[in-house]
């Protein structure tokens, strides 16, 4: 049931990526130039990548070979839990206790950590 429910919340943050690149104008200025590939995943294989190119977002479920990063989490409960906490420390504690692994370049990764803000609705 975990991976499941892992993968509708990987399948519905493209979704929201993809709407926020296309309607807010922070967003878009935020990813204008980008050209990467991401994904997030766990360790047996479960997972979706992400592409950002020419100011979109696009995503597919399955992983690619060479993505810029990855998220590697150790199963898809510990991937839910971070991915949903609302301590901001639970990323960086996963990280720490081994439920998290990060591939790749990290610098992207904290790029990835600022896109994360525009997953929230904007203030009206």
């Amino acid at each position: 049931m975990q991976t499941i429910k892992f993968k509708i919340l990987l399948w519905a943050l493209g979704k929201i990526l993809k709407k926020a690149a296309k309607d807010n104008p922070a967003c878009q200025e935020y990813i204008a130039g980008k050209d990467l590939v991401f994904q997030i995943q766990t360790h047996s294989g479960t997972g979706r990548h992400y592409v950002v190119k020419d100011g979109n977002v696009k995503t597919k479920r399955g992983l690619v070979d060479e993505p810029t990063f990855a998220l590697d989490f150790k199963d898809a409960a510990a991937g839910l839990s971070i991915l949903t906490a609302k301590d901001k420390n639970a990323f960086m504690a996963g990280i720490q206790n081994k439920d998290l692994v990060i591939k790749g370049d990290f610098s992207e990764v904290m790029w990835f950590q600022g896109l994360t803000k525009f997953l929230k609705p904007r203030k009206k």
